[in-house]
């Protein structure tokens, strides 16, 4: 009898694991491997690893972490893969057993836990962004920065420093309204999720997608006592966490009938499309888990799926449009936000390199592994700016600030369905 590393508690699947066939095709769209051509920071070396584990040849030590967390879970390999691997899965049973089995030092975990204390809470986070402004505007950041002292604070301080968004006091506290009726006859009625940092950093972006599917014939609901969905647990292993908040968005939900619940931030949409896989070992909730993920949509989709309604009116700009790793690979949502801006007269869509190549954001990836977050969103600002763009758009939350951080200019980095709401409703 084997005797694996793992616990009993959902270990990597071995019938996941043999499909590996080592052949390397998910090699060159790994960033991780990019970076270092380190075999163990690949997808094909960290299924290794799993394997070894399974097998009980190696033990669940810090090394075995260190390979785990430096993945960023962009799943670029899952959509480059021939042989179908379901790395995604494969991650997603591994992680909850480092966080498990694998003592942090007292230093991460204590940083991770203050992570999962603010983010996932609204109230909170706007409490801390105010204490961030007040940082910003009575100079302190000014200071801290001439001083040279930024530098010489720790990497996962400095992050916390730049990736402070640009909002004012009045925008972090509004509110998107309850309920925003069709303009016209009702083609759809929907449900829209408001998100965690999306409806503090970015509420003009919910509003924008209520407006635009209202204008398309949509009936929009924003339903009040939004929990956070989980997807941050979810992508850092803490299962149970993710498992809890999903029961309770699906509370809230449930009392809506609506054709979809719609999303607008990529990493909250492919984890609201698992909570069937999530929830299936729980009797009180698997059937409710596995309706609602069939209703969920990201709004690119609905939008892609209606026939035009609204006029558009010109948008002359180029616009480079960025791939949103939870979008593009976990959701197989890419031609869809091609395809509503181009409804938008005079607007120049053009792709950048490296496509398939995180930005570095990934859930808190950019908080906890910092250094490797930074490398990559200079990469993929040095790609966008290649473009000569007027105007960056990307369909997350995390892209939007990550991206923002690493440009060298002013150029304006967006959600794609601001752009369609200028469009529609220009003021």
């Amino acid at each position: 009898m084997v005797l694996s590393s793992f616990d009993a508690h959902d270990p990597p699947k071995r019938e996941l694991l043999d499909e590996c066939v080592h052949c390397g095709f998910c090699l060159p769209t790994c960033p991780t491997y990019l970076l270092d051509g380190e075999e163990m920071d690949s997808p094909r070396g960290r299924i290794y690893l799993m394997d070894l584990a399974s097998r009980g040849e190696i033990p669940l030590d810090a090394t075995f972490a260190r390979h785990i967390d430096g993945c960023l879970g962009c799943l670029a390999c899952v959509t480059a893969c021939p042989s179908g691997v379901k790395y995604d899965r494969l991650l997603e049973a591994t992680r909850p057993q480092v966080e498990r089995n694998i003592p942090r030092p007292p230093a991460d975990a204590y940083f991770r836990r203050l992570v999962f204390s603010l983010f996932p809470y609204p109230r909170r986070l706007r409490l801390a962004t105010v204490l961030g402004l007040l940082y910003q505007r009575l100079g302190i950041q000014y200071a801290v920065r001439r001083s040279g002292l930024l530098n010489r604070l720790p990497a996962r301080a400095r992050a916390l420093d730049t990736l402070l968004p640009p909002v004012r006091l009045r925008t972090l506290f509004a509110h998107t309204p309850r309920y925003v009726p069709a303009k016209g006859p009702r083609r759809m009625r929907v449900a829209l999720l408001a998100g965690c940092a999306q409806r503090v950093y970015f509420s003009h972006v919910n509003a924008a997608t209520a407006r635009v599917l209202a204008a398309e014939g949509c009936d929009v609901l924003i339903p009040r006592g939004q929990p956070c969905c989980g997807a941050l647990s979810l992508h850092a292993g803490l299962d149970s966490d993710a498992a809890r908040r999903a029961r309770k968005t699906i509370d809230a939900f449930a009392r809506y009938e609506v054709d979809a619940i719609v999303v607008n931030v990529a990493g909250c949409g492919s984890t609201l499309k698992e909570y069937g896989e999530l929830l299936a070992a729980d009797p009180d909730y698997r059937h409710r888990a596995a309706a609602f993920s069939a209703k969920v949509r990201d709004v690119h989709e609905v939008l892609a799926e209606l026939e035009p309604v609204a006029p558009r009116h010109p948008l002359r700009a180029r616009v480079a449009y960025h791939d949103a790793c939870h979008l593009a690979n976990a959701q197989r949502v890419t031609s869809q936000p091609r395809q509503v801006l181009g409804t938008i007269p005079e607007l120049e869509i053009v792709d950048i390199a490296e496509p398939e190549i995180c930005c570095g954001s990934a859930g808190i990836y950019n908080l906890v592994q910092p250094e490797t977050a930074e490398r990559l969103g200079r990469r993929k600002a040095e790609h966008l700016l290649a473009a000569r763009p007027d105007i960056i758009a990307t369909g997350n939350a995390g892209c939007l600030l990550q991206i923002r951080r690493f440009l060298r200019n002013d150029i304006p980095v967006v959600h794609p369905i601001e752009l369609l709401d200028a469009a529609i409703s220009p003021r």
